[in-house]
């Protein structure tokens, strides 16, 4: 077991990646965009450090968290973080943990399977858009996760008010950027093969986002429309962006201010989600069946 865990560490395998890549850039000559994939896993290493330093910065600015108020909107949902984390705490915690972690390699190793330099261009542009952008739309709703407002009672939480909590801890949960680059990597995959794996990766990826402890259930809807946000804005097709954005900005406002609303009317909740789920759904729908309707036309129609 210690074995296995030591494999599947993010940092082992983060390392593996890496050292995969400089076998590859010096023994594929005809690749000229390999360097650059190397160059970007090594400041993918580096990021999650960057990462948590700005928004440390930012929860010293923002102390007061809305996470008993994700609690009970979970609730209201009718879905419990704990109640899906609950049977994941056995033998898929370790490799659960493993997809929760290496979301930043993964995208790296995305730009191997994508071909096409002005393809690779916009799923790039894509991840920086959505680096730059979260943590300004974590300020507008402040939480951190139920591991950090529960502590060890976090797989069975005391019964809590909605109401803000002064919480010491960095803010990663509305909405989440894991569902959010998962889904980047479910629109930007090319041929059927890569997108049954993304398809995989991304309900890993939101079990991983439970299971650990890290998000709520609520913090995975606009997390999708994030993800789109970040897609099309890499893409440069921006009214679309804007609208996922408004989407995003419509949940993380209407969160912070109108919970008290939200959690009396359940039904207006839960089909906000539904609609919310639908969108996404609608835009990998349309980015595969009619690629030739799309801002990345022209790789990936040289995919097919």
């Amino acid at each position: 077991m210690k074995l296995l865990a030591i494999i599947l560490n993010p940092g082992t395998i983060a390392l593996l990646a890496l050292l995969a890549s400089m076998v590859w850039m010096l023994k594929d000559q005809k690749d000229k965009s390999r360097p650059i994939v190397v160059i970007a896993l090594v400041i993918s290493m580096l990021y999650p450090w960057l990462f948590t330093l700005v928004l440390g910065t930012e929860e010293g600015l923002l102390p007061w968290k809305y996470d008993h108020v994700l609690y009970r909107l979970d609730a209201s949902l009718g879905v419990s973080s704990t109640a899906i984390a609950l049977p994941l705490q056995g033998f898929m915690r370790i490799p659960l943990r493993v997809v929760y972690h290496i979301i930043v390699p993964a995208m790296i190793g995305w730009l191997i399977v994508i071909r096409g330099r002005r393809l690779r261009g916009f799923f790039v542009m894509a991840y920086v858009a959505e680096m730059l952008v979260g943590p300004l739309v974590y300020a507008i709703f402040p939480a951190c996760g139920p591991v950090y407002a529960f502590g060890a009672l976090w797989l069975h939480p005391p019964a809590v008010e909605a109401n803000v909590m002064r919480l010491i801890g960095i803010m990663n949960a509305f909405p989440s950027l894991h569902i959010a680059t998962a889904l980047v990597m479910l629109l930007f995959a090319p041929g059927r093969l890569w997108r049954a794996i993304a398809i995989v990766f991304l309900a890993g990826t939101a079990l991983a986002t439970l299971s650990t402890g890290e998000h709520y259930v609520i913090d995975l809807i606009p997390g999708l429309a994030f993800g789109c946000f970040s897609a099309y804005a890499g893409c440069r097709k921006y009214r679309a962006a804007m609208a996922y954005l408004g989407i995003v900005l419509c949940w993380s406002l209407s969160a912070r201010f109108g919970y008290t609303f939200l959690i009396a009317h359940p039904a207006l909740l839960r089909a906000s989600a539904a609609l919310t789920v639908a969108a996404a759904v609608y835009s990998v729908v349309k980015e595969w069946r009619h690629p030739e309707m799309s801002a990345i036309e022209p790789a990936l129609v040289s995919q097919e």
